[in-house]
């Protein structure tokens, strides 16, 4: 006698997105700090705004970041280093890299994570909230 198998349940199909960025709320985290940003299934875009004079303070985590700068300058301290990564030019950060970013002017950024950076979704980045 051979047992039978159960039918393999069906996974929900993955379904695509279009959004506009207008149509994102956009998040205030402190006076010189906002951004928005849109979650896939193992991806993760934000649109960063920062004023000219925002700290970023030093933090780490373990989604790898690819920072690229859309309008401004952001001055990274990273690995030792200091570099200034302006318009048109893309920073790659390896997952549980320190670093700390400050807003040479008035900025835009498009920073994506892999995975999806659970502490924005979740509201629980106080590294970010409050301060300058």
């Amino acid at each position: 006698m051979t047992a039978k198998k159960k039918p393999a349940a069906k996974k929900a199909k993955p379904q695509f997105q279009h959004i506009p960025w207008k149509s994102v709320a956009i998040e205030d985290l402190n006076p010189l700090l906002q951004r928005h940003f849109v979650v896939g299934q193992n991806i993760m875009v934000a649109r960063v705004l920062l004023k000219k004079g925002c700290i970023v303070p030093e933090h780490s985590h373990h989604n790898e970041q690819l920072t690229y700068i859309l309008e401004g300058a952001l001055k990274f301290w990273i690995d030792g280093k200091e570099i200034v990564v302006r318009t048109g030019e893309v920073l790659t950060i390896p997952p549980h890299m320190p670093h700390k970013a400050e807003a040479l002017e008035d900025t835009v950024d498009l920073d994506v994570f892999n995975p999806p950076r659970a502490d924005w979704i979740n509201k629980t980045d106080q590294y970010l909230r409050g301060a300058k």
